[in-house]
């Protein structure tokens, strides 16, 4: 009677774990259809954290991806090497440079019929092959993914490095490129298929529970903000609407615009994990103190400076990934990218406030944003006391022109804007005109008296 009632359990058991592995698999998918980059990375961890979320046993990567940046393409490779999912790429039908890397990092690699896998030689933004410490840096990464998976480490980097040998393969000399059916041949493939059905099928999952993962349009537009390009643009926004507010009086539609571009380049990287609470106040106190600097403090100096700075920073670091300035940079020279894409903004928006800042704040468009009409006593209003009585008045200088500050005449301080650009704290001005309640000032010389 023991014996039949353990031969009992054990068969109970026994089924219980084929059926565990054949019925009922949770599967999670998700594609990836574009440049392996800020956009790509977001999807896929997104669609990670739902994945876990829904228990999942397995996770399905659809790829169709010429490349893209070395470090988001090792952040998706970290994340499948380090999920206890089992993970499933389906290349459908391109899986080159940045995507080939990604591809050898799951479980399990699926091809399309026609798919091809490989040519991964690290280039710039032109094309151009990267000097040989970031091709070490690439072959080094498509060696360790590929023994972590137990593929061939060689073949893997033979994707990077064209002097490896595989004669059956390749030319010496040449890149190595697979077909989808030269790459089950190698081992590095476990079949060529024509769908996700098939996949299934291959793998031994039966009735599988399967999950797409839906993009919203938050998701979009998260993506199309966290574009380096689209960064960019919102860099030179924030800088040069701080750069023209800090040279007019009050809070106008330059501070307003730079509050918006700030908001749309910290919050997309604040919710990926990039941008944290530190960086985000450094860059604030960086434009506080830059206001110091302007408004308070005469000349220019350390506050000045430490403020530049200070915006430099928390703008490029909230860029790369780092635990309080313990950066985790997947690839050589990563945060000094991130410096170049920041600099390179602020100076391109400064000669572009330079070049075109007048025509702007005069063209039509613009003057719909501001009250361009005078409220005249002739019209009834009397809130402001007429200033046409200060013109060629003699003052001094409160604070620091640049060109806006402020002025003192006969006791009492009015704003004012130097027409020359520059006046310095205490010198003597006059007033030369007076437009929409500012007064407009040159510096005052002295008569010479003639002998």
């Amino acid at each position: 009677m023991n014996k039949f009632m353990k031969l009992t359990s054990l068969m109970i058991i026994f089924f219980s774990i084929i059926s565990a592995n054949a019925y009922g698999q949770r599967v999670y998918e998700f594609s990836v259809k574009d440049e392996i980059g800020p956009g790509a990375w977001y999807i896929t961890k997104s669609a990670y954290t739902k994945a876990r979320a829904a228990d999942a046993q397995y996770l399905l990567m659809e790829l169709n991806t010429f490349g893209g940046a070395v470090n988001f393409a090792d952040s998706i490779r970290t994340l499948l090497l380090n999920t206890d999912m089992k993970t499933i790429v389906y290349i459908n039908n391109n899986a080159a440079s940045a995507g080939a890397l990604i591809s050898l990092a799951t479980d399990h690699i699926f091809m399309h019929s026609g798919a091809s896998l490989g040519a991964a030689t690290v280039v710039d933004g032109s094309g151009e092959v990267l000097p040989e410490k970031y091709q070490s840096y690439m072959r080094g990464l498509m060696r360790a993914t590929a023994e972590a998976k137990g593929r061939n480490a060689r073949m893997a980097e033979a994707f990077v490095d064209p002097s490896i040998s595989v004669p059956s393969l390749k030319e010496d000399g040449k890149l190595l490129t697979l077909t989808a059916s030269e790459s089950v041949k190698a081992g590095l493939a476990d079949a060529e298929v024509k769908s996700t059905e098939q996949i299934y099928e291959k793998l031994g999952i039966t009735n599988p529970e399967i999950t797409v993962h839906q993009t919203t349009l938050v998701d979009r537009i998260i993506g199309f903000l966290i574009n380096p390009l689209v960064s960019g643009f919102l860099i030179m926004g924030i800088i040069g609407g701080i750069y023209m507010e800090l040279q007019t009086p009050g809070l106008g539609f330059a501070g307003v615009l730079a509050v918006i571009c700030g908001g749309l380049f910290f919050a997309p990287l604040y919710l990926q994990g990039l941008a944290d609470h530190w960086e985000i106040l450094i860059f604030v106190i960086g434009v506080i103190l830059m206001a110091l600097e302007v408004f308070v403090i005469p000349g220019f100096g350390v506050a000045g400076i430490l403020g530049i700075i200070l915006m430099l920073c928390g703008l490029a670091f909230s860029m790369v990934a780092n635990d309080f300035l313990d950066f985790q940079l997947s690839k050589p020279g990563l945060l000094m990218d991130a410096f170049l894409v920041v600099v390179g903004a602020m100076v391109l928006s400064i000669i572009l406030i330079v070049i075109f800042g007048k025509n702007v704040l005069r063209s039509p468009a613009f003057r719909k944003l501001v009250l361009a009409d005078e409220q005249l006593a002739e019209g009834g209003y009397t809130s402001s006391v007429p200033k046409l009585n200060l013109i060629n008045q003699i003052g001094v200088a409160k604070t620091v022109l640049r060109p806006s500050g402020k002025i003192e005449i006969e006791g009492n301080w009015y704003e004012a804007v130097a027409m020359d650009g520059f006046i310095d704290l205490g010198e003597k001005v006059c007033v030369i005109k007076h437009e929409n309640y500012t007064l407009f000032v040159r510096k005052y010389i002295e008569p010479t008296a003639i002998a």
